[in-house]
Protein backbone atom coordinates (compact mmCIF):
# COMPACT_ATOMS: atom_id res chain seq x y z
CA UNK A 1 0.00 0.00 0.00
CA UNK A 2 1.39 3.05 -1.23
CA UNK A 3 0.93 6.29 0.95
CA UNK A 4 0.32 9.81 -0.85
CA UNK A 5 -1.18 12.98 0.29
CA UNK A 6 -3.28 14.34 -2.68
CA UNK A 7 -4.09 11.96 -5.81
CA UNK A 8 -5.47 13.42 -9.11
CA UNK A 9 -6.90 11.16 -11.03
CA UNK A 10 -6.41 11.46 -14.89
CA UNK A 11 -4.19 13.60 -16.80
CA UNK A 12 -5.95 16.15 -19.26
CA UNK A 13 -5.82 19.83 -18.89
CA UNK A 14 -7.96 19.85 -15.54
CA UNK A 15 -5.60 17.11 -13.97
CA UNK A 16 -2.50 18.70 -15.11
CA UNK A 17 -3.05 22.20 -14.06
CA UNK A 18 -4.20 20.85 -10.81
CA UNK A 19 -1.41 19.00 -10.30
CA UNK A 20 0.96 22.39 -11.61
CA UNK A 21 -1.23 24.31 -8.62
CA UNK A 22 -0.84 21.21 -6.04
CA UNK A 23 2.90 21.07 -6.50
CA UNK A 24 3.45 24.62 -6.16
CA UNK A 25 2.03 24.20 -2.71
CA UNK A 26 4.66 21.69 -1.95
CA UNK A 27 1.82 18.90 -1.77
CA UNK A 28 3.95 16.58 -3.91
CA UNK A 29 0.95 15.49 -5.37
CA UNK A 30 0.85 11.96 -7.63
CA UNK A 31 -1.41 12.20 -10.90
CA UNK A 32 -2.33 8.53 -12.07
CA UNK A 33 -2.53 9.55 -15.89
CA UNK A 34 -4.88 7.37 -17.40
CA UNK A 35 -4.67 5.31 -20.82
CA UNK A 36 -4.40 8.51 -22.63
CA UNK A 37 -1.85 11.42 -20.86
CA UNK A 38 -3.60 14.83 -21.44
CA UNK A 39 -7.03 13.46 -22.24
CA UNK A 40 -8.63 14.68 -25.60
CA UNK A 41 -6.66 17.67 -26.04
CA UNK A 42 -4.07 15.10 -26.73
CA UNK A 43 -5.59 14.11 -30.29
CA UNK A 44 -6.75 17.28 -31.35
CA UNK A 45 -4.99 18.89 -34.38
CA UNK A 46 -4.49 22.79 -34.08
CA UNK A 47 -5.72 24.81 -30.73
CA UNK A 48 -6.49 27.84 -31.28
CA UNK A 49 -8.32 29.25 -28.04
CA UNK A 50 -6.03 28.53 -25.34
CA UNK A 51 -4.94 31.56 -24.12
CA UNK A 52 -1.35 32.37 -24.84
CA UNK A 53 -1.07 30.42 -27.99
CA UNK A 54 -2.10 31.49 -31.46
CA UNK A 55 -2.08 28.10 -32.28
CA UNK A 56 -0.77 25.05 -31.28
CA UNK A 57 -0.76 21.25 -31.89
CA UNK A 58 -2.79 19.66 -28.86
CA UNK A 59 0.06 16.92 -28.40
CA UNK A 60 2.54 19.94 -28.14
CA UNK A 61 0.38 21.92 -25.27
CA UNK A 62 -0.25 18.69 -22.99
CA UNK A 63 3.73 18.14 -23.03
CA UNK A 64 4.43 21.45 -21.88
CA UNK A 65 1.65 21.31 -18.98
CA UNK A 66 3.15 18.57 -18.26
CA UNK A 67 6.16 19.69 -18.47
CA UNK A 68 5.38 22.33 -15.82
CA UNK A 69 3.76 20.69 -14.15
CA UNK A 70 7.00 18.14 -13.34
CA UNK A 71 9.04 21.01 -13.20
CA UNK A 72 7.66 21.85 -9.80
CA UNK A 73 7.22 18.57 -8.55
CA UNK A 74 4.23 16.56 -9.38
CA UNK A 75 5.01 13.12 -10.38
CA UNK A 76 2.94 11.14 -13.16
CA UNK A 77 2.39 7.47 -13.19
CA UNK A 78 1.29 6.06 -16.12
CA UNK A 79 -1.45 3.51 -15.12
CA UNK A 80 -5.21 3.51 -14.82
CA UNK A 81 -7.40 3.28 -11.62
CA UNK A 82 -9.57 0.32 -11.39
CA UNK A 83 -11.20 0.70 -8.43
CA UNK A 84 -11.93 3.53 -5.50
CA UNK A 85 -13.05 3.09 -2.14
CA UNK A 86 -14.46 6.70 -0.71
CA UNK A 87 -17.12 5.16 1.21
CA UNK A 88 -15.51 4.55 4.68
CA UNK A 89 -13.59 7.86 4.98
CA UNK A 90 -10.29 8.54 5.06
CA UNK A 91 -7.55 7.62 4.11
CA UNK A 92 -9.45 6.86 0.67
CA UNK A 93 -8.11 3.61 -1.04
CA UNK A 94 -7.81 3.35 -4.40
CA UNK A 95 -6.30 0.44 -7.07
CA UNK A 96 -4.63 0.33 -10.44
CA UNK A 97 -3.68 -2.20 -12.18
CA UNK A 98 -0.04 -2.43 -10.58
CA UNK A 99 -0.39 -0.41 -6.98
CA UNK A 100 -2.45 0.10 -4.47
CA UNK A 101 -2.69 3.72 -2.95
CA UNK A 102 -3.86 5.51 0.03
CA UNK A 103 -4.33 9.14 -0.23
CA UNK A 104 -5.71 12.33 2.53
CA UNK A 105 -7.08 13.82 -0.83
CA UNK A 106 -8.28 13.49 -3.93
CA UNK A 107 -8.90 15.33 -7.53
CA UNK A 108 -11.24 13.05 -9.66
CA UNK A 109 -10.17 14.59 -13.47
CA UNK A 110 -11.09 12.03 -15.68
CA UNK A 111 -12.60 13.74 -18.33
CA UNK A 112 -15.12 12.33 -20.68
CA UNK A 113 -14.60 9.86 -23.97
CA UNK A 114 -16.29 10.15 -27.56
CA UNK A 115 -19.82 9.42 -28.01
CA UNK A 116 -20.54 6.05 -31.09
CA UNK A 117 -23.23 6.24 -33.38
CA UNK A 118 -24.42 2.98 -32.64
CA UNK A 119 -24.87 2.03 -36.19
CA UNK A 120 -24.40 -1.35 -37.85
CA UNK A 121 -20.67 -1.68 -39.22
CA UNK A 122 -18.98 0.68 -36.70
CA UNK A 123 -17.73 -1.21 -33.85
CA UNK A 124 -16.58 -3.50 -36.58
CA UNK A 125 -14.66 -1.64 -38.55
CA UNK A 126 -13.23 0.63 -35.84
CA UNK A 127 -9.73 1.24 -36.85
CA UNK A 128 -10.05 -0.33 -40.11
CA UNK A 129 -11.97 3.18 -41.21
CA UNK A 130 -13.98 4.51 -38.62
CA UNK A 131 -12.44 6.68 -35.70
CA UNK A 132 -12.61 9.11 -33.89
CA UNK A 133 -9.23 11.08 -33.89
CA UNK A 134 -7.89 12.99 -36.93
CA UNK A 135 -5.07 13.13 -35.23
CA UNK A 136 -3.78 9.97 -35.01
CA UNK A 137 -5.39 8.85 -37.84
CA UNK A 138 -5.47 11.27 -40.80
CA UNK A 139 -2.70 10.34 -42.14
CA UNK A 140 -3.54 7.18 -43.48
CA UNK A 141 -6.69 8.88 -45.67
CA UNK A 142 -3.82 10.99 -47.65
CA UNK A 143 -5.33 11.14 -51.65
CA UNK A 144 -8.50 9.27 -49.83
CA UNK A 145 -12.30 10.80 -49.72
CA UNK A 146 -13.04 10.82 -46.04
CA UNK A 147 -16.77 11.40 -44.13
CA UNK A 148 -17.54 13.54 -40.76
CA UNK A 149 -19.82 13.31 -38.71
CA UNK A 150 -20.85 16.34 -36.70
CA UNK A 151 -21.82 19.50 -36.38
CA UNK A 152 -19.75 20.97 -33.70
CA UNK A 153 -16.21 22.68 -33.34
CA UNK A 154 -14.80 19.27 -33.00
CA UNK A 155 -16.31 18.26 -36.20
CA UNK A 156 -15.13 21.46 -38.37
CA UNK A 157 -12.00 21.80 -36.76
CA UNK A 158 -10.97 17.61 -37.13
CA UNK A 159 -12.39 17.91 -40.59
CA UNK A 160 -10.06 20.82 -41.59
CA UNK A 161 -7.48 19.41 -40.34
CA UNK A 162 -8.07 15.86 -42.30
CA UNK A 163 -8.32 18.57 -45.46
CA UNK A 164 -3.98 17.85 -45.12
CA UNK A 165 -4.38 14.56 -46.28
CA UNK A 166 -7.34 13.58 -47.59
CA UNK A 167 -8.86 15.04 -51.26
CA UNK A 168 -12.36 15.12 -49.99
CA UNK A 169 -14.27 15.60 -46.63
CA UNK A 170 -17.84 15.43 -46.58
CA UNK A 171 -18.80 16.71 -43.12
CA UNK A 172 -22.96 15.87 -42.39
CA UNK A 173 -24.72 17.06 -39.97
CA UNK A 174 -28.32 15.97 -38.64
CA UNK A 175 -29.68 19.86 -38.45
CA UNK A 176 -29.64 22.38 -40.88
CA UNK A 177 -27.04 24.38 -39.90
CA UNK A 178 -23.16 23.84 -38.27
CA UNK A 179 -23.46 24.59 -34.17
CA UNK A 180 -19.66 25.27 -34.93
CA UNK A 181 -18.16 29.03 -34.05
CA UNK A 182 -18.28 31.39 -36.64
CA UNK A 183 -14.31 31.32 -36.95
CA UNK A 184 -14.32 27.50 -38.30
CA UNK A 185 -17.23 27.83 -40.20
CA UNK A 186 -15.89 30.60 -42.35
CA UNK A 187 -12.82 28.04 -43.04
CA UNK A 188 -14.76 25.61 -43.86
CA UNK A 189 -16.49 27.47 -46.12
CA UNK A 190 -13.52 28.59 -47.81
CA UNK A 191 -12.09 25.49 -48.48
CA UNK A 192 -12.54 23.69 -51.44
CA UNK A 193 -11.99 19.74 -50.27
CA UNK A 194 -15.16 20.17 -47.67
CA UNK A 195 -18.35 19.97 -48.47
CA UNK A 196 -21.11 19.95 -45.50
CA UNK A 197 -24.38 18.04 -46.08
CA UNK A 198 -26.77 18.89 -43.92
CA UNK A 199 -30.62 17.22 -42.05
CA UNK A 200 -28.24 13.81 -43.38
CA UNK A 201 -27.30 11.00 -40.58
CA UNK A 202 -25.33 7.90 -41.18
CA UNK A 203 -27.45 4.51 -40.60
CA UNK A 204 -25.10 2.07 -41.57
CA UNK A 205 -21.03 1.34 -42.38
CA UNK A 206 -20.27 -1.45 -44.62
CA UNK A 207 -16.70 -2.55 -45.69
CA UNK A 208 -14.89 -5.68 -46.05
CA UNK A 209 -12.47 -5.41 -43.79
CA UNK A 210 -12.29 -2.03 -44.08
CA UNK A 211 -14.66 1.14 -44.71
CA UNK A 212 -16.09 1.23 -47.93
CA UNK A 213 -18.95 2.84 -48.58
CA UNK A 214 -22.09 4.02 -45.98
CA UNK A 215 -25.76 4.37 -45.96
CA UNK A 216 -26.98 7.87 -45.15
CA UNK A 217 -30.64 8.66 -45.08
CA UNK A 218 -31.97 12.49 -44.86
CA UNK A 219 -34.07 13.48 -42.45
CA UNK A 220 -36.26 15.80 -43.96
CA UNK A 221 -37.21 13.39 -46.87
CA UNK A 222 -36.51 10.19 -45.35
CA UNK A 223 -34.48 9.11 -48.65
CA UNK A 224 -31.60 6.71 -48.37
CA UNK A 225 -27.98 7.21 -50.38
CA UNK A 226 -25.08 4.70 -50.40
CA UNK A 227 -21.58 6.42 -50.78
CA UNK A 228 -18.88 5.32 -51.26
CA UNK A 229 -15.92 6.60 -49.04
CA UNK A 230 -12.58 5.28 -47.52
CA UNK A 231 -12.70 6.92 -43.52
CA UNK A 232 -15.50 7.54 -41.08
CA UNK A 233 -14.59 10.24 -38.73
CA UNK A 234 -16.99 10.12 -35.55
CA UNK A 235 -17.20 13.66 -33.68
CA UNK A 236 -21.36 13.85 -31.99
CA UNK A 237 -20.02 15.24 -28.59
CA UNK A 238 -18.76 13.19 -25.24
CA UNK A 239 -19.95 11.67 -22.20
CA UNK A 240 -18.36 11.60 -18.67
CA UNK A 241 -16.07 9.08 -17.59
CA UNK A 242 -17.87 8.31 -14.17
CA UNK A 243 -18.38 4.54 -14.20
CA UNK A 244 -15.95 4.18 -11.87
CA UNK A 245 -17.69 6.43 -9.32
CA UNK A 246 -21.10 4.68 -9.26
CA UNK A 247 -22.20 4.52 -5.64
CA UNK A 248 -18.83 6.43 -4.65
CA UNK A 249 -20.15 9.54 -5.80
CA UNK A 250 -23.08 12.04 -6.17
CA UNK A 251 -23.64 12.47 -10.02
CA UNK A 252 -26.64 13.85 -12.23
CA UNK A 253 -28.35 11.94 -14.49
CA UNK A 254 -26.27 11.87 -17.11
CA UNK A 255 -23.13 11.00 -15.13
CA UNK A 256 -21.82 14.32 -14.53
CA UNK A 257 -20.54 14.30 -10.91
CA UNK A 258 -21.85 17.17 -9.09
CA UNK A 259 -19.86 19.57 -7.05
CA UNK A 260 -20.08 22.54 -4.58
CA UNK A 261 -18.63 25.88 -5.34
CA UNK A 262 -15.34 24.66 -3.92
CA UNK A 263 -15.01 22.13 -6.52
CA UNK A 264 -15.71 19.27 -3.65
CA UNK A 265 -18.18 16.16 -4.61
CA UNK A 266 -20.60 14.51 -2.17
CA UNK A 267 -17.88 13.21 -0.37
CA UNK A 268 -15.59 16.00 1.57
CA UNK A 269 -11.84 15.26 0.73
CA UNK A 270 -13.09 14.19 -3.06
CA UNK A 271 -12.59 17.05 -5.37
CA UNK A 272 -13.48 17.04 -9.03
CA UNK A 273 -12.86 18.94 -12.70
CA UNK A 274 -12.83 19.04 -15.61
CA UNK A 275 -15.58 17.55 -18.01
CA UNK A 276 -15.84 14.84 -15.12
CA UNK A 277 -18.44 17.22 -13.85
CA UNK A 278 -18.88 20.40 -16.41
CA UNK A 279 -21.85 19.73 -18.99
CA UNK A 280 -21.92 23.37 -20.00
CA UNK A 281 -18.59 24.71 -21.06
CA UNK A 282 -16.53 21.57 -22.09
CA UNK A 283 -13.11 23.38 -23.03
CA UNK A 284 -9.93 23.33 -22.77
CA UNK A 285 -9.18 26.46 -21.13
CA UNK A 286 -12.74 26.13 -18.23
CA UNK A 287 -10.90 22.36 -17.21
CA UNK A 288 -7.77 23.83 -16.62
CA UNK A 289 -9.16 26.95 -14.18
CA UNK A 290 -11.57 23.96 -12.77
CA UNK A 291 -7.99 22.10 -11.95
CA UNK A 292 -6.65 25.01 -10.45
CA UNK A 293 -9.68 25.74 -8.22
CA UNK A 294 -10.04 22.16 -6.95
CA UNK A 295 -6.11 22.11 -6.44
CA UNK A 296 -6.48 25.23 -4.07
CA UNK A 297 -9.61 23.60 -2.38
CA UNK A 298 -7.61 20.45 -1.85
CA UNK A 299 -4.82 22.69 0.20
CA UNK A 300 -7.33 24.16 2.04
CA UNK A 301 -8.80 20.97 2.66
CA UNK A 302 -5.37 19.47 3.76
CA UNK A 303 -4.23 22.41 5.52
CA UNK A 304 -7.73 22.34 7.63
CA UNK A 305 -7.30 18.70 8.19
CA UNK A 306 -3.43 18.94 9.50
CA UNK A 307 -4.57 21.79 11.88
CA UNK A 308 -7.58 19.36 13.57
CA UNK A 309 -4.76 16.78 13.71
CA UNK A 310 -2.00 19.41 15.65
CA UNK A 311 -5.36 20.21 17.89
CA UNK A 312 -5.95 16.91 19.12
CA UNK A 313 -2.85 15.77 19.76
Amino acid sequence: MQTETLIIIGSGPAGLTAALYAARANLNPLVIAGNQIGGQIAITSDVENFPGFDNILGPDLTEKMKAQAEKFGARIEYDEVTEVDFTHGRPFRLKTYSQEYEAQAVIVATGASAKRLGVPGEDALIGRGVSDCATCDGFFFKGKHVLVVGGGDSAVQEGLFLTKFANRVRIIHRRDALRAGETLKARAAANDKIQVVYNTVLDRIEGNGKVQRVQVRSVTTGSVETWETDGVFVFIGHFPNSQLFQGQLAMDAQGFLLVDKYMQTSVPGVFAAGEIMDPIYKQAISSAGQGCQAALAAERYLEALEAQQLAAR
